[in-house]
């Protein structure tokens, strides 16, 4: 069902203005993503009729954009994922660790998204399978599904990376299978020393192949001595790596992922007004506990797309990414050698996904029946009114 609000209706109404307000400084990618939301399932994108097989009753359905920024367009894209990951799943308990970027770092992501975003991948999953794999921890090969968020839940630049990691992995020969202990993983200040290294070490890579560019307050940074001084900072800061306590079981992690990994940076749901004052939305304030962590914001129109656009990823970066045993091609040999050792029985052979996916189509709203479609039409194009008195399956009704 329609939310009453949508980020659409904010760039429909608010968006041609910032666009010319901001004329030659927003991205081909930025601009994109606002035409495809403000056009998602309208006249533009085209669609198809669907009539009740019962009742006869008909409507119109357009076509949604598929842009992977837009909140109507995930919910789909959820579920078509996750029918696909189950076969993924392991008996075991699994945890979930969070790598954050700093803030002097985040600020050189904003201007480097496509290569500060991709070391941020490289160096949190290296700095996984380094320490698992290590004998004084855990010294086993693990499975890693790592997730990409840009955003706090006020908008703000804040990137970092969701994982989700089985308790346990293969022996480096593959004849066993090593489990984690039941609460615990990996020691997070081990993991935050190594990662902070990694990253540190090949960002200064990056910067001295001339890899990184740097615009308006951030110019200074070209020069490398700058560069150092704007991060030392945090060459001795602690860098937090955040692991919580494992789920419950395979079904939590499902009903988990379906939340993180096809997020933007809002929600319509919590959109609640729109009007001459701004944009006001729900968000949570993780410095407060309880009750008190769900706050109201009212951020002008201009203001609110802005934010969003922040969150707007390069064309063809994966924010979705595997490691170890669930990376590439080998993840399929990888989980039925670790179900062979876990004494589960392995998948059918083509065995369809357990999940059912909902009909793409809601039921008839007057008797609950089937709606089937009877004519598609193009972009730009409006339908033809079925004729009065025919019902879904050709019959004539009275």
């Amino acid at each position: 069902m329609r939310a009453s609000l949508e980020v659409a209706d904010i760039f429909r109404t608010a968006g041609p203005a910032y666009r010319a307000a901001h004329a030659g400084h927003l991205s081909l990618d930025q601009l994109k993503v606002m035409s495809a939301i403000e056009t998602c399932r309208t006249a533009v994108m085209g669609g198809h009729v669907e009539a009740c097989t019962d009742c006869g009753h008909w409507r119109v359905a357009y076509n949604s954009c598929r842009n992977r920024h837009c909140p109507r367009c995930q919910d789909a894209a959820a579920r078509t994922w996750l029918a696909e990951r189950e076969a993924d799943l392991l008996p075991v308990a699994y945890f979930h660790v969070v790598f954050t970027l700093p803030a002097e770092v985040a600020d050189v992501a904003w201007q480097n998204k496509a290569a500060v975003y991709g070391l941020l991948f490289q160096a949190a999953s290296e700095t996984m399978t380094t320490i698992a794999a290590d004998p004084k921890h855990l010294g086993a090969r693990i499975g890693i599904t790592a997730v990409l968020h840009t955003w706090g839940s006020a908008m703000t630049h804040h990137p970092h990376i969701h994982m989700i990691v089985p308790g346990g992995g293969l022996s480096r020969d593959g004849s066993r299978w090593i489990s984690s202990r039941p609460a615990f993983l990996l020691p997070v200040r081990v993991l935050g020393k190594l990662f902070r290294r990694l990253f540190l070490t090949r960002m200064m890579a990056l910067h001295d192949a001339g890899r990184l560019a740097f615009h308006g307050s951030l110019a200074h940074l070209a020069d490398r001595r700058a560069f150092l001084r704007h991060l030392a900072p945090v060459l001795k800061k602690r860098w937090v790596v955040y692991a919580k306590p494992p789920f419950a079981g395979p079904e939590t992690v499902l009903a988990y992922l379906s939340r993180y990994t096809h997020r933007v940076a809002i929600s319509n749901s919590r959109i609640l007004r729109f009007d001459q004052t701004g944009v006001t939305f729900r968000y949570k304030d993780y410095r407060r506990g309880g009750a008190d962590r769900q706050q109201v914001m009212t951020l002008t129109a201009d203001e609110f797309i802005r934010r969003f656009l922040l969150h707007v990823l390069p064309k063809g970066f994966h924010r979705i990414r595997h490691y170890g045993l669930l990376a590439g091609a080998t993840r399929k040999a990888h989980l039925e050698r670790a179900r062979e050792l876990l004494g589960v029985a392995p998948l059918p052979v083509d065995a369809p996904p357990t999940i059912e996916l909902d009909d793409a189509r809601p039921p008839c709203p007057c008797c609950g029946g089937r709606m089937l479609v009877i004519e598609t039409f193009e972009r730009w194009r409006q339908p033809r009114a079925p004729p009065r008195g025919t019902s879904a399956t050709g019959a004539t009704t009275p």
